[in-house]
C-alpha cells in the first residue's frame, strides 16, 4: 500500500488562487509570496500527486485533466477547512445572498438545501430567483445575482463545472416514434433560445427525423403538463421528473441517443464573501449527494 500524502493547505490555496486570477504572478502578489516561491509550490504539488497540473497558454494558465480534478477537490478541501475554523471560532455568517437557478432545481431539491442552510445560519438573508439559463448567466455577469446554478458557464474564473447530467427524452410511458404514423415528431419545448431545445432539434436533424413544435412554454410546469397530456415528447434531464412521466429509452422508442449537459456554479465575484462562498460549497456538496443517492435525480420509468 502506498504511503499517504498530506497535501499542504497553503499550497492548495495558492493553486486555486493562481487559476482564479489567471497567472502565478498575480497569485504571488495575492498570497504575499514571490513568483519563484509560487512556482516552487506548484512543482511540489505536482511531485506529490505525480501528475502535471498546468499547461502554459500565452499569458494565461490552462489546467490539465489532472489539474481540473485537483481544482475541484482543492476548493472543497479549503471550504471544509475554513468552515471548520469558523465553527470552532464561533464566527457567525450574516448578510444577503442573491441566488439564481433553473426551474429544474427549484421545486424539489432547493427547499431542502436552503432549509438546512437557514437553520445553520439564521442571520443570512437569501433571495432566490428562478430564471431561464441565458438570464441567469447574464444576471451573474452583471452583478444582479451573487451566485447561480446554470446549464452553461460564464466568464473565466467565475464558473465551475460541478456536475454532468444525462440528457433524456421524456414523455408518456410507452410512447414511441412509430405512434406518430409518419407525421413530424411533436415536440414540447421552451421558447427559443433554449439549450435543451437546440440539443433536441439537433439530435433529430442528425437522425433525419422530421419534427414540429407542438407546444412551447416559458415554464417547466407547462412542459410537464403538456407531456402528461400526450401532446408530444420533450428533452430534459431527469432531475425533478414527475412520477407521471417516463424516460423514453432511445432504442425502444425510436428516438436518437443523446449526450449530457454540464451544470455550472457561477459566481459574480472571483473572491466572493464568506457567506456566498459558504452557500456555494453547500450547493456543490448537496448536488453531488443528490446525484449519488439511489432513486434521486435519475431516470424513472421507461418506455
Amino acid at each position: 500500500m502506498l504511503p499517504r500524502i498530506n497535501l499542504d493547505m497553503d499550497v492548495l490555496r495558492t493553486f486555486v488562487t493562481a487559476f482564479e486570477l489567471g497567472s502565478f504572478a498575480r497569485a504571488a502578489a495575492r498570497v504575499g509570496r514571490s513568483p519563484s516561491a509560487v512556482s516552487s509550490q506548484l512543482r511540489k504539488l505536482e511531485e506529490q500527486v505525480g501528475r502535471a497540473l498546468v499547461e502554459r497558454s500565452g499569458r494565461g494558465l490552462v489546467l490539465t485533466e489532472a489539474g481540473e480534478v485537483l481544482l475541484g477537490c482543492a476548493r472543497r478541501i479549503l471550504e471544509l477547512n475554513d468552515q471548520t475554523v469558523d465553527s470552532l471560532r464561533g464566527s457567525e455568517l450574516e448578510g444577503e445572498v442573491r441566488l439564481g437557478l433553473p426551474q429544474d432545481f427549484a421545486e424539489t431539491w432547493l427547499p431542502r438545501v436552503l432549509s438546512t442552510f437557514a437553520r445553520a445560519h439564521p442571520a443570512v438573508r437569501i433571495e432566490v430567483r428562478t430564471e431561464r439559463n441565458a438570464h441567469l448567466v447574464n444576471h451573474v455577469m452583471t452583478g444582479k445575482l451573487d451566485l447561480a446554478l446554470a446549464w452553461s458557464g460564464g466568464a473565466r474564473g467565475c464558473s465551475e463545472r460541478i456536475a454532468e447530467l444525462p440528457l433524456v427524452w421524456i414523455g408518456q410511458p410507452g410512447w414511441q416514434v412509430t405512434g406518430s404514423r409518419g407525421q413530424p415528431l411533436p415536440l414540447i419545448a421552451f421558447e427559443a433560445p433554449c439549450v435543451f431545445r437546440e440539443a433536441c432539434t439537433t439530435a433529430l436533424d442528425r437522425k433525419g427525423l422530421a419534427w414540429r413544435i407542438a407546444f412551447a412554454s416559458p415554464s417547466l410546469a407547462g412542459l410537464w403538463a403538456a407531456a402528461e397530456a400526450g401532446l408530444g415528447v420533450t428533452l430534459r434531464t431527469a432531475f425533478g421528473l414527475p412520477k407521471t412521466l417516463a424516460v423514453l429509452e432511445p432504442g425502444a422508442s425510436g428516438l436518437p441517443a443523446l449526450g449530457s449537459i454540464p451544470v455550472h456554479l457561477l459566481r459574480a465575484e472571483r473572491e466572493p464573501s464568506k457567506t456566498v462562498a459558504q452557500l456555494a460549497g453547500i450547493l456543490r456538496e448537496a448536488l453531488a449527494q443528490e446525484l449519488t443517492t439511489p432513486g434521486r435525480a435519475r431516470p424513472r420509468g421507461g418506455g
